[in-house]
């Protein structure tokens, strides 16, 4: 009897030493072969899970980790912020005051003309302007700097989130690919060595041409799903390696044990709380509280600030020196027009901003509760099919293969039967998939309490 990985050749044959006998030797190999086949389609299945369990490949935390040293997304907000930082300082500073050097009333023609000292009215004069800004306006000016900064802060969260959540989800996504690989590359082999069984059989007169090729159909099926399989599994490294740079292709293949998608974080039980803490709201909570903070600029710049120059004149030796004071107010002739118009259209904007927050405080926390519901209904399912619909197709498999043992059956109903089963264990796996990417998303609404210490200024 040949091995159950090594396929049936002439050679084997020639060593039978009658037609009766080789008949016979064919369909008890035949009858064992299908078995060993059908315990290894279920046995592998139940080991799928254990696969990758060496701690050699690219785990799950230590993806997220390379994608936050591989980003620069986090730098940017950094110094955005930084930015902002400064010139909040600058913007609650006075205007530097204004140095003004001039020569007046210089004669151009007659008898003193070019002289700087014979004309008595001709002055060289030094002076000092400085614009004193309310200090309202100042505070407002600042301010809003300030909440820029804030709002930097905010987006720097919000792109470590949607950085951890679309890494997990790439990691999520290449190791279930290759899991799936893995499960059709051995189902595929099988049912080759049940098309070489059906093929023996058929030779053998104890089979028939349509179990053959029930069994060629099946192999050819499942080299068809190999190779939508490998296309998946390589867009999945593709898209891994956008996140974690060169280690994708480092660990191809190699990937760690997966997280635990059964379990939510703590801090995820109340959907409410994870919608106030959610980045991207309060990014646009900060954004909301800039416009807020333009909102005081425009009502500052209401009252015009006012100016003050002191001027020092010099003339001729046989004339007085002389000083100057001025003082400067700008007239808002129409503040209806201007000032009032320019406070509306702030007040606008803030109120435009407030409303689209609410908006999206509204369709997050429905989006969060349907997420939730999704991932609740899937966990069931996955306990569904582990209890019940996996054993069932192993049951219905072991049947169609007694009932072939016993020759009442044909290798048709046993082909089908492992094809359901094989369906099934798919089905399973990619439930798991799904489940595991809703997981990711469920996880990394909000990032982590370091995280959120992580992305504030200093």
């Amino acid at each position: 009897m040949f091995s159950v990985y090594q396929r049936p050749t002439w050679a084997h044959r020639a060593t039978f030493p009658t037609a009766r006998a080789h008949t016979r030797l064919q369909f008890g190999g035949l009858v064992r072969l299908v078995g060993l086949a059908s315990s290894l389609l279920w046995g592998g299945c139940l080991a799928l899970p254990a696969l990758a369990q060496d701690g050699l490949g690219l785990g799950f935390e230590q993806a997220l980790r390379l994608a936050q040293d591989h980003s620069q997304q986090g730098v940017a907000q950094e110094r955005a912020a930084a930015a902002a930082r400064a010139m909040a300082i600058a913007a609650g500073q006075r205007p530097d005051p204004t140095l003004r050097l001039g020569i007046n009333n210089l004669p151009i023609d007659g008898p003193d003309r070019g002289s700087l000292s014979r004309d008595f009215m001709t002055m060289r004069s030094v002076g000092l302007m400085q614009e004193f800004t309310r200090e309202d306006k100042r505070l407002a000016r600042s301010k809003r700097f300030e909440q820029e900064a804030q709002a930097s802060a905010a987006a720097r969260a919000l792109a470590l989130v949607n950085l951890q959540r679309d890494t997990a989800a790439a990691w999520l996504n290449c190791f279930y690919s290759e899991r799936m690989l893995d499960l059709l590359t051995r189902q595929r082999d099988e049912s080759r060595l049940q098309m070489d069984a059906a093929d023996a059989a058929y030779r053998g007169g104890k089979g028939a041409q349509a179990d053959v090729l029930a069994a060629r159909a099946l192999v050819a099926q499942m080299d068809d799903r190999l190779d939508q399989t490998r296309r998946q599994v390589a867009v999945a490294r593709t898209q891994l390696a956008r996140w974690v740079g060169d280690a994708a292709q480092t660990y191809a293949g190699l990937l760690a044990s997966p997280p635990d998608i059964s379990h939510l974080p703590a801090h995820h039980a109340d959907s409410t709380d994870i919608v106030q803490r959610h980045p991207e709201l309060v990014l646009m909570a900060r954004q909301e509280d800039m416009a807020q903070a333009e909102v005081e600029g425009a009502r500052a710049n209401k009252q015009a600030d006012w100016s003050a120059e002191l001027m020092l004149s010099h003339r001729g030796p046989t004339y007085s020196n002389m000083v100057s004071l001025n003082v400067s107010v700008p007239l808002q002739w129409d503040p209806a027009s201007r000032q009032d118009r320019e406070l509306a259209a702030k007040l606008a904007l803030a109120d435009q901003m407030r409303a689209q927050r609410e908006e999206a405080t509204r369709e997050h926390l429905a989006q969060i509760q349907t997420m939730q519901l999704e991932w609740q209904s899937s966990r069931a399912r996955l306990a569904r099919y582990d209890s019940t619909l996996m054993p069932l197709a192993a049951q219905r498999t072991q049947a169609a293969l007694t009932t072939y043992r016993a020759g009442s059956g044909t290798l048709t109903s046993v082909l089908e039967a492992r094809r359901a089963a094989l369906d099934v264990q798919i089905e399973r796996l990619r439930l798991e998939m799904d489940t595991a990417q809703v997981w990711a998303q469920l996880t990394y609404l909000i990032p982590a309490d370091h995280d959120v210490a992580a992305a504030q200024p200093n």
